[in-house]
Order: C-alpha cells, then structure tokens, then sequence
C-alpha cells in the first residue's frame, strides 16, 4: 500500500502534502512489483513548489492504522518534479531504512481532460485457456490505458470468477476520464490473467481497443480475440487463447400521452424549440437507441380519439400504422409524434396499464435473454388507472423489460413516486413485484434556469437511465442466463494495430 502526504503512502503506499494526508492506494496481495490503480486527482499550480511524500507499508491486518503494518520506505518530491520529468515519469529511489535498498517507485502525471463522463460496461468471455492443473482458470481482467510516450498506465481491475473459462464479470462504471482522458481513440489494452493466490498470476493473453469502439460496439457485441504473443510465436496452428466480449441488447419502446395548438400546451409545436415531450423523447431516446441494434422503435401513443369515427384509443401506433409502429430512430420518432399531433385529438383519462401490457406481451415471447425491452412513457396527467397499472407493473416484473416514467407539466406526480417502488415494492392483490423496473422523475426537476435546454436533458438523462443496467442484471441473474455464444471474432482496424507497435 502507498499514502500520498500533499507536504504521500507495496502491499501498500500513502501520500501526503506537506502535513496533509491526500489518500491510501489499494492493497496489492503477494507482490513485490506492485502496480496500483487508484489515481490521484491534485491541483497543479506552477508557480507553487508543491512537497509530496510517498510512504510504503507492508500491510499486515486490517487496521487503518499505520503503526500496525511495515513500513517499507518513503520518496519525497515535488509536483513539478514529476510533471516536468520526460514524459511526465519520475523515477526515484526508495529511501528511509538506514543500510537498505528499499526499492524504485515510478510516478506518472497526466493533465485531465475536461470529459465528465461516465460509462457502465460489462465483459464476458468464451473458451479461455486453461491454466490450473486442478480445475480451470480463475480469470479476471486488467485495463490500461495507454500514454504519450507508448507506456501503458493501468486503470480498472475486475473481480476474480473463480474456476470458469467461460466468466462473466460484474458490471463495472468507469470515468471516462479514467479510462483515456477523453481521448475517444486513445488505445486501451486488456489483459486476461488467470488469478493465483501466491500473486504469480498466469498471462492468459490480451487485447487492444479504444472507447470509440467500445462505445459503438461490433453490431449488439463487441468481441475481441485474446492474444498471447509467446504462443502465437510457438504454435503455427495458434488461433487465440479465447475471446471476451462487451454485450447489452435493448429495445427501447416509446409511450407518448397528453392541444397542441394553444402555446400554453406541453404539446406545442414551436417552430423555434422542442416542446417539454420533445425534449424528454429526445434526451432519453439518443442515449438509449446506442444499445438497440437493429435502431427500429416503436412508438405507441395514447390517451387520444383517432380518426375517421373518433374512437379513443390507449395504445395508437404514433406513425398511423399499427400493422407496424416502428419508426427509424429517435428522430423517426419525433416525427411521427409531431406527424400524429396534426391527425389525432389528445383526449384523457390517462390510462397506463393497456401500453405496459402491450409491450410485456412481446418481452413474454423472449425470456431467453436474448432481449431486454424498455419502455419510455412521457405523460402531463394524473394516472387514472392505478389499480390496473399496478398489477400490470407486478406482472411485468418478471418479464425481460424495464420502464421509465418522465412526467411533464405542473401536474402531481405523487402516485408515480408508489409506482416508483425505490422506497416500498410496489405490490397488487398482496402480491409483491419480483424486482424493481420502474423509475419516474418529473421533469420540471431538471430544467435549468438559464434557459440551457442542453443541459437540461443530459440531466435527465442522467438520471432516468441510471437504474436499467442494474434491472436489466437483475433479470439475467435471477434466470441464471449468459452471454450467448459469441459471433466470429471481432478484427480490430489496422490503425489500432499499428498504435499498439
């Protein structure tokens, strides 16, 4: 372990400034060539002399306390030492016990890039080589990403699964910052170990990538051969040492409820600005359609009397063709939402639980796992069919679908907060949901005052989206389902391989 003193401390290392502790590293098992992921945020100011410590502790126990462990040695330096070595990489002795060689410890810098971002991703692997006499492999995976001057600087481990060639890890998020300062083409190298307790983890192979291509995946995956350069070396017949790949498939459907022609409608067609279901449709819907992969939607309207004969209708394809509501993209959306609001007249009661079971009877067709379906309802009214909602809620919760609820208008949202279930599972007839697929937030909550509609839907955003990828895991683990066989393995482009030499 390392502390950083800001006047800084393997197994362990702290790090302080001056008399001011800044923070501890992780504890690294059985090591003596420890390579730490956690990173230290510091203001750097030139014109200051900034004094760092680094102390190294031998972790023993538990204890936070220091006193408890073995201290190993310290380096003093200054924040401009390190910022102005080559390539922003210090490289000094350990020193502080009297007639011993304490060691080297290398410190890199980096100036962050102004992305706040942050990314939720999950990894599986296929067939990876075995590498325990008894059992498997106990695989995990090591990301790094790379530096201006080719090194390579680690920044996220994944959990250890224990006796599988075949693994799938726990979702992880990861600031985007963290993983390559923003650079969407930096390249990202993943390394696949087989975990030992002695800490002589086994190279099982690796990998190259970029967020670029992590973000736009490889059709509904993304897969990559793991490579390990000794053996491709060895055996001419060397195909790879497995595959892992990065996967979530979602289909996304929308609801849309709510008279356009007066400017005091949430409706409004303004010829100058999105309308408050324009801005939530869009917000939502272009993060969301990333993860759909064919980007076909269909969008259901309702709570509306159609044309010839006036009937109202809860569940009225958007584009006027119920034989088939998809539309193309977000913005195939919009405009069949702007397209209807000129054929159909908006009629009440809001009624929610027709849309909801329309879409569970397409999740109930595909419980395989091979789809996750999530429901977008944007609703101005007071629901009026809450028994049956709730019931159709309790029903769907065992169903591969999510749903998310933005409310929009003055109206009260209050019992959307009971559909909500964050605080109490909702339940119908004293039956309990299975799990939590619901999250609703008003959207009045999140328009900025300045009048910066930008933020405003990153924000919401933000926040309507942060709970799918947990429900969207809940469902596979309660049904025990895995990634499905991986397609033929995914090539990177040869700009990649040339940055990786």
């Amino acid at each position: 372990m390392i502390c950083l003193s800001k006047s800084f401390s393997v197994g362990y290392i702290q790090m302080c400034l001056d008399t001011f502790n800044f923070g501890r590293t992780e504890v690294i098992d059985n090591t003596l060539n420890p390579d730490f992921v956690r990173k230290f945020i510091m203001d750097y100011f030139f014109e200051e002399r900034e004094n760092l410590r680094f102390d190294f502790y031998d972790v023993d126990s538990k204890s936070p306390n220091l006193s408890k462990h073995d201290f190993l040695g310290q380096m003093f330096c200054t924040l401009g030492e390190i910022v102005g070595s080559q390539g922003s990489r210090l490289e000094k002795p350990i020193v502080g016990i009297p007639g011993k060689k304490c060691g080297t410890v290398i410190v890199t810098a980096e100036e962050l890039g102004c992305c706040r971002d942050s990314v939720l991703m999950q990894f599986c692997a296929n067939k990876l080589d075995k590498k325990d006499f008894f059992g498997k492999s106990d695989p995990f995976l090591v990301f790094h990403r790379s530096n201006e001057d080719g090194s390579f600087t680690i920044c996220h481990k994944t959990e250890v699964v224990k006796n599988t060639l075949n693994p799938v890890w726990q979702a992880f998020k990861i600031s985007v910052r963290a993983l390559c300062n923003g650079d969407y083409d930096r390249t990202i190298k993943v390394e696949v170990y087989d975990w030992d307790r002695d800490g002589s983890h086994d190279f099982i192979g690796e990998f190259t990538t970029s967020y670029r291509e992590l973000s736009r995946g490889q059709s509904q995956f993304n897969v990559y051969e793991v490579i390990n350069p000794k053996k491709k070396g060895k055996k001419k017949k060397y195909v790879n040492s497995g595959t892992v790949s990065k996967y979530i498939l979602l289909n996304l459907i929308l609801a849309l409820t709510g008279n356009p022609s007066q400017p005091t409608s949430l409706h409004y067609m303004n010829p100058y600005q999105l309308n408050a279901y324009g801005m939530a449709l869009k917000a939502v819907g272009e993060i969301i359609q990333d993860y759909d992969s064919d980007k076909m939607f269909p969008a259901l309207g309702f709570g509306a009397r159609l044309p010839p004969d006036g009937r109202v209708s809860h569940e009225f394809a958007l584009n006027g063709n119920p034989q088939n509501p998809y539309c193309h993209g977000i913005d195939g959306v919009m405009e069949a939402y702007y397209r209807s609001l000129k054929s159909v007249q908006l009629y009440g009661p809001t009624n929610f639980a027709p849309v909801i079971n329309h879409v569970a009877r397409y999740a109930a067709s595909v419980k395989d796992g091979s789809q996750y379906f999530v429901l977008l309802i944007i609703t101005d009214g007071v629901i009026s069919d809450m028994a049956q909602t709730k019931e159709s809620i309790v029903n769907a919760s065992k169903l591969p679908m999510s749903i998310i609820i933005v409310g929009v208008g003055p109206a009260e949202f209050d019992a959307m907060e009971e559909l909500d279930g964050d605080v109490v599972r909702i339940s119908s007839r004293g039956k309990f949901a299975e799990r939590d697929i619901v999250q609703f937030v008003p959207f009045r909550d999140y328009i900025d005052r300045s009048g910066n509609h930008v933020l405003s839907m990153a924000r919401l955003a933000k926040d309507v989206l942060a709970e799918i990828p947990e429900q969207f895991l809940s469902y596979m683990r309660v049904r025990g389902i895995k990634p499905s066989p991986a397609p033929p393995p995914y090539t990177p482009p040869i700009h990649v391989l040339q940055t990786q030499i």
